[in-house]
């Protein structure tokens, strides 16, 4: 049931930044409405957001999974246990590297200037574009919001993604000004880059399994952003990116 660009041929290139392409515009619609409207979201819009969000990312992570799964139940069975061993290797490879601690750093300074910046009232065009393009690119659903896309051809964790970054938006040229806008420019480079190189690994691998591999330990990082995003445990899911690595590897194990 994986699904491999080399069956769409090279037509399957100009699919594969459609979520990157959602995300820009969401990004650039965010700011003009943050420009715009003056009146904040109310708490409980807020939280219904926040809960529609979390499930959508659930429902993505899942479904990537289900997609990149098949065969008969046993086959099924072991695909799981070797992402679920790709997962935990992953992490201690990630953990030994700091990962989720340099983008926690990363994070950290980039809320620091937005809180400064709030608090004094300034408007700084590089600080604004500099803090933005940080929090828009770091995250880990960047990279498996673009590797979905570019695999599976499916924007959904992307589109979540976009919808994340826009509310953000909202926000952020309020303190920023419009110039945080061009934060769109990053996001296209760094998540169409990465769309486009996973396309191609998917067109020029010669064993389907490497690519379905990525597929299911992607779409179960994608399913534990759910519970960042609902707030229910904080999981240091960058830690466990190097996980994406192994995957593909395991899977040539599969017969």
């Amino acid at each position: 049931m994986g699904f491999c660009l080399g069956a769409r041929g090279a037509a399957g290139f100009s699919r594969v930044v459609v979520g990157t392409l959602v995300n820009v515009a969401a990004i650039v619609a965010g700011g003009v409405v943050g420009l715009s409207v003056k009146r904040e979201l109310a708490p409980r819009h807020q939280l219904f957001i926040k809960t529609i969000l979390g499930v959508l990312a659930l429902y993505a992570g899942f479904r990537m999974v289900w997609i990149s799964m098949g065969g008969s139940v046993p086959r099924m069975i072991l695909q799981g246990l070797l992402a679920l061993v790709a997962l935990v290797l992953g992490n201690l490879v990630g953990k030994s590297l700091g990962l989720q601690r340099r983008v926690n750093e990363l994070g950290r300074g980039a809320r620091e200037k937005f809180a400064a910046a709030s608090a004094s009232g300034r408007r700084n065009f590089g600080e604004g574009f500099v803090t933005c393009s940080i929090l828009f690119c770091v995250g880990p659903m960047a990279i498996l919001g673009a590797l979905q896309d570019g695999l599976q051809g499916d924007p959904r964790t992307l589109m979540i993604k976009a919808m994340m970054d826009g509310l953000a938006m909202v926000a952020f040229v309020k303190v920023f000004g419009p110039g945080s806008i061009l934060a769109a420019l990053p996001v296209l480079a760094y998540q169409g880059t990465i769309a486009l190189l996973s396309a191609w690994l998917g067109m020029a691998t010669k064993n389907p399994g490497m690519v379905d591999g990525i597929g299911v330990t992607g779409g179960l990082l994608v399913a534990m952003t759910s519970l960042l995003i609902l707030e229910v445990k904080k999981v240091r899911l960058a830690d466990y990116l190097p996980a994406l690595v192994f995957a593909p590897l395991f899977r040539i194990l599969v017969p």
